[in-house]
């Protein structure tokens, strides 16, 4: 080949525009099954890596760094069939979610992935996971009522628009059948539900039974069950929020539920100990327990759009302890919270709402006096009866003794048919009022 013709070609290529990259690629260093270490690599945390394996790419996410090596954990969460010093390739940046609503009607996992058999999702936006850094003076009060359609909660505990409320029980007191009955009310523009670490099959049940018909055209639905591993749950709590915080930004009032927090916070801690960080209350890192503030405070009301997104949070208290970290945490954080009593699912009372310790921060700013009062009247006479509750089953109270004790007693199955609703049934919010204030009110 003469020098001219090399000249001309090299010429040739650069009015091309074409400009050559290195292709970036480490090597697997140590794998323990659950944590991987690359040499090689320069990435930032959140990179998603291709590993090579005896079957196929295996995806894994950036987690952190020790010395020289990247610190990877797998995205699939079960074996991955792996050799020592297997190639590890850069695939995609950190931290983007599909967004929109192309989404509508959708059911994607932890990595955007569609899981509904629909096809692929098609001209999708694009935000942040991490979602966007607002100044504190971006968010707007909570001032309308929004009716869920539960009349123990429209009347009692009335939810706001705009509101991060939390539903706080154990395993099986009926946290799921409480969501499914807000989601087939709620007043909302578009619903976005983050089923995160709960089994497969109630991801397919809340699906066919709580968010069929009407309401499956307005939601999007992301579902990351308990065998995935700890950063696609992760990831999918983050993704959730993130597509409610884009249709937000459009102006719309969004309706985002999180099923659990709790078994976000799991995830936080496989994490975080897998990272080598000391473990504090119940087995807890610092790391776990502080990233559930960055996800509840971005719900919330938007000044610059007026969009807002309701956000309602399960929270499982292990082993009935209202004292759990995760529970303490999220109640510090929320602006209410709804108790869940095994003691009054026991006695068939569903929804088994606990009114004495649950409350609604916001209440009193949306709702008028006449409904105050009659929710104040109402608590007032459940917690005479239940301070002498153990007298009164006992026989040893004698009526006319107190006056207070004599209408707790004769309010207290009033009640409890206020509290109690079927599962298929929709108490509109007037209703729920008028019953209350015809009741408990001044009359």
């Amino acid at each position: 080949m003469s020098t001219a013709f090399a000249t001309d070609y090299l010429e040739a290529i650069a009015g091309c525009g074409f400009a050559p990259k290195p292709v970036v690629a480490g090597r697997l260093a140590s794998f323990d099954g659950l944590l991987m270490e690359a040499t090689g690599l320069a990435l930032p945390v959140g990179t998603v890596c291709a590993i090579e394996s005896r079957t196929g790419a295996i995806e894994a996410e950036v987690i952190g760094f020790r010395g020289a090596r990247t610190l990877l954990m797998n995205l699939g969460g079960g074996a991955a069939p792996l050799l020592p010093q297997a190639p590890v390739r850069p695939i995609g940046p950190p931290g983007e979610a599909e967004v929109g609503a192309a989404l509508l009607g959708r059911v994607v996992d932890g990595a955007g992935r569609p899981i509904d058999g629909l096809g692929p999702i098609r001209g999708a936006g694009h935000w942040p996971l991490a979602g966007k850094l607002q100044s504190p003076l971006d968010r707007g009060r909570v001032l309308e009522p929004m009716d869920v359609g539960v009349r123990a909660i429209n009347g009692l505990l009335t939810v706001g628009r705009g509101q991060r409320i939390g539903i706080m029980a154990g395993s099986g007191v009926g946290k799921s059948v409480l969501l499914g009955m807000i989601v087939r009310a709620a007043q909302a523009d578009v619903i976005v539900i983050g089923l995160i670490g709960e089994r497969s099959r109630e991801v397919s049940d809340f699906l066919e039974t709580k968010v069929a018909g009407e309401a499956r055209q307005r939601a999007v639905v992301v579902a990351v069950p308990a065998n995935h591993s700890p950063v696609l749950r992760i990831r999918g709590a983050l993704r959730a929020t993130a597509i409610a915080e884009a249709f937000r930004a459009e102006g719309k009032n969004v309706l985002l539920i999180m099923d659990s927090l709790t078994r976000v916070a799991h995830a936080g801690r496989e994490i975080g100990l897998a990272l080598g960080e000391p473990a504090s209350a119940r087995g807890y890192p610092p790391s776990a327990i502080a990233m559930l503030p960055n996800l509840i405070e971005r719900a919330g009301v938007d000044v610059t759009t007026g969009g807002a997104i309701t956000a309602i949070y399960t929270v499982l208290a292990d082993g009935d302890d209202g004292n759990d970290p995760v529970v303490d945490s999220a109640r510090s954080i929320l602006d209410g919270h709804i108790v869940l009593s095994r003691a009054l699912a026991e006695r068939a009372v569903y929804p088994a709402i606990d009114i004495g310790p649950s409350v609604s921060r916001v209440m009193t700013d949306i709702v008028g006096k006449t409904h105050i009062n009659a929710a104040r009247r109402l608590r007032g006479h459940l917690a005479t009866y239940e301070e002498n509750r153990d007298l009164i089953l006992m026989g040893a109270y004698r009526a006319g003794a107190d006056p207070e004790i004599d209408a707790a007693i004769a309010h207290h199955g009033a009640i409890l048919d206020y509290v109690r609703q079927p599962p298929g049934e929709v108490v509109a919010m007037d209703d729920a009022v008028s019953e209350l204030v015809a009741v408990f009110g001044d009359g």
